[in-house]
């Protein structure tokens, strides 16, 4: 009776084990289709890479016939807000460093010369940048030319994955929104100590700068390549990521996207178009959606 039970336990314990190790990985794919819990049409959550080299970029054919689908587009801001300078410019306020705190107070003498060097190299005098929010610098970093939407794909110039989708949607004169406001997204950036971001940017800088091997853009880039999100959260909350930062980052705003997700599916077959860092993990939006009730499939 004992050797039953206990054969019983391990046998309880190897299918739990085995069902944990299936749901801590989830399928390498950007696009995943959305549909039960009511929903008349399913809808599509897309992963995104902000910048990309256009000899990397790429749609897979069932990311077409879903944006094809769609009635409407969600990305994390709405933006075609961006646009409009009006509304810009108070926000373009909020990307400098409260009171007189600038670059040379965060950065040692050795890394404020590197990174000014960097800015000069690309055009931008450290002296217009440097009480610039260094998170923002961070974006300003790489320097490149952004393709025009549509471009043939010859060029060697980068292209953002959101803009193209936007440059879709509006040719299919279909509705854009997004999950959450431009204001907030610049909110986000106070929490995270100026000295921390200061940091962040010479680490960006200097992998930039490694001539030794691959840096992290281009890892995360290959990742990306094989859709392989849940990797692409790893790197990012390990060293030289967001650790630290993660619920500030991606948890808590994965979590207020969920029920806004859920209204607009109701409302119509809807095309989510986020980073993709936000996709998987313990608390990415694809199994947030599930817990939620709903089923998600992978399109490849």
């Amino acid at each position: 009776m004992k050797k039953i039970g206990l054969l019983f336990l391990l046998a309880i314990s190897f299918t739990l084990n085995v069902y944990a190790q299936e749901a801590a990985t989830l399928e390498k794919s950007l696009l995943w289709e959305v549909t039960g819990n009511g929903l008349s049409a399913p809808s599509y959550v897309y992963g995104t890479i902000h910048m990309i080299d256009k000899k990397d970029f790429f749609f897979t054919d069932p990311t077409k016939a879903a944006m094809d689908q769609a009635d409407q587009f969600a990305f994390e801001i709405d933006l075609e807000k961006m646009n409009d300078m009006g509304a810009m410019m108070p926000l373009l306020m909020k990307a400098f460093m409260r009171g007189d705190t600038s670059l040379s107070d965060l950065l040692t003498d050795e890394e404020y010369e590197m990174v000014g060097k960097h800015f000069q190299k690309i055009g931008l005098p450290l002296m217009f940048v440097e009480r610039i929010k260094p998170m923002f610098l961070s974006a300003l970093s790489g320097g490149e030319t952004l393709a025009p939407p549509g471009t043939d794909n010859g060029s060697s110039a980068m292209v953002s994955y959101e803009f193209e989708i936007m440059d879709i949607a509006k040719k299919g004169k279909k509705p854009i929104s997004g999950l959450e406001t431009a204001e907030f997204q610049m909110s986000m950036f106070d929490s995270i100590p100026y000295k921390v971001q200061a940091q962040m940017l010479v680490e960006s800088i200097q992998s930039e700068a490694d001539t030794t091997g691959s840096n992290q853009m281009d890892e995360m880039v290959q990742m990306y390549k094989d859709q392989d999100i849940d990797a692409m959260v790893t790197m990012m909350d390990g060293e030289g990521g967001i650790g630290g930062f993660e619920d500030l980052l991606l948890v808590n705003r994965n979590k207020k996207w969920i029920p806004i997700m859920e209204e607009m599916m109701q409302e119509k077959v809807t095309f989510f178009a986020v980073g993709a860092g936000h996709l998987g993990g313990e608390f990415g939006v694809i199994r947030l959606l599930k817990e939620a009730g709903y089923s998600l499939k992978p399109l490849y």
